[in-house]
């Protein structure tokens, strides 16, 4: 199935550009073109769209702007996001927003579709998660991760927990490496992780069920970590403790 796209630039040379690049792409479908942030939210409204080119310079709202609110709608799955500016200081704003990518004006196509390429990976891998969420994973299973300026192949195997702050996350793997620290949300790894296999206990908290080694109602080791489980999630663990008792 082809990826929905939505443009949405200020500058119309450049907005045209971009959609023909898009058109150029046998697996991106664009859907809607904007000129101004505003209507481009109308367009989100009402189209079912998985991936969004974002100028970062606009009157009004920036792109940088624009892709806080997208990422903040609390869909399902949220619309993936490729940045593009004229200028390479506003490269590390798109790593805050979980930009897939960040183009420099005027776009080149291999550049182009190198970025297309890792939407395209991300997105389908993200749609094969919801789908297989119901039957926990097998061991071949993976997701790719943002890790300074590259995507790293994560096994969900080897994922022990998960740590979340501000703007990246700590995975603890099985690895003797100690941790990955990756440039993305909690949120967005919970959108990757099958619902069977992994569980949110804390804000700062997601845990492998197949790496606990014991819990209590309030805490959970893993190794020997001890991770706390808050009242806010407390619920949804129980759920999984009331297996045992």
């Amino acid at each position: 199935m082809p990826i929905n796209c939505l443009v949405v630039d200020d500058d119309e040379m450049a907005l045209s550009h971009l959609c023909d690049l898009i058109n150029q792409t046998p697996f991106l479908n664009l859907v809607s073109r904007h000129n101004h942030p505003v209507a481009a939210l109308n367009a989100l409204e009402n189209n079912d769209l998985q991936l969004v080119f974002l100028d970062v310079n606009m009157p009004g709202i920036s792109g940088i702007e624009l892709a806080k609110i997208i990422n903040t709608r609390g869909e399902e799955i949220t619309p993936r996001i490729i940045l593009t500016s004229g200028y390479e200081r506003f490269a590390l704003d798109g790593y805050k927003v979980n930009a897939i990518d960040y183009l420099l004006k005027p776009v080149e196509y291999k550049d182009f579709i190198n970025a297309a390429y890792q939407a395209k990976n991300i997105i389908e891998q993200t749609s094969n998660h919801k789908i297989a969420s119901t039957a926990g994973y097998n061991d071949n299973e993976f997701i790719f991760l943002r890790v300074e300026y590259e995507l790293v192949k994560v096994y969900l195997k080897n994922i022990l927990y998960i740590e979340g702050f501000k703007d990246y996350v700590k995975i603890y793997t099985t690895n003797a490496d100690g941790y990955i620290k990756a440039l993305t949300t909690m949120k967005k790894m919970e959108e990757k992780l099958s619902i069977n296999s992994f569980i949110r206990i804390h804000r700062s908290f997601i845990v492998s069920l197949d790496k606990i080694d014991s819990f209590t109602a309030t805490t959970i080791k893993i190794n020997r970590a001890m991770i706390p489980v808050s009242s806010q999630y407390k619920e949804s663990f129980k759920k999984f403790t009331d297996r045992w008792f």
